[in-house]
């Protein structure tokens, strides 16, 4: 099994909410910012949107809110590939405080050029490809109410 990326910060207070907890945009800010990092380690980041277009766009997303997070919490988001098409690309986020998870996000993103699905380079969907690892035991589940 591949080793998840790993990203790293820490709650600022600005993120905290009223109940002085991390508010729910700054899940998905810190879960963005670890895609982000993933782009950047198979050559899809800023260098490669100003020279092709192209970038990642989420099309949907899942976030399970598992544990209060506090402000100053150091914040660990590993970020794990889970499948990968011609265009599409589905990835996993556990973020823990300490040795606790805390979150996660399961994401379906396509590759986009313009304002259409294309395909990944080659030499990306291939390093992607590599990353591959099982899916954890709740990615692709529904919401049942």
């Amino acid at each position: 099994m591949n080793s998840p990326t790993e990203y790293r910060d820490s709650v600022r207070p600005e993120w905290i909410d009223y109940n002085g907890h991390l508010s729910e945009p700054y899940y998905v800010l810190v879960f963005g910012d670890a895609t982000t990092n993933l782009m950047e380690q198979v050559g899809l980041g800023a260098h490669y949107r100003a020279e092709t277009g192209s970038s990642l766009y989420t099309v949907e997303a899942h976030i399970r809110y598992l544990r209060e997070v506090s402000a100053g919490a150091h914040l660990l988001v590993t970020t794990s590939v889970l499948s990968v098409g011609a265009k599409k690309l589905r990835l996993c986020h556990e973020m823990y405080v300490e040795d606790t998870l805390v979150a996660t996000e399961e994401l379906l993103t396509l590759h986009v050029t313009g304002s259409s699905s294309s395909p990944f380079p080659d030499a990306v969907a291939d390093d992607l490809r590599r990353r591959a690892s099982p899916a954890p035991d709740y990615a692709g589940r529904a919401i049942y109410g």
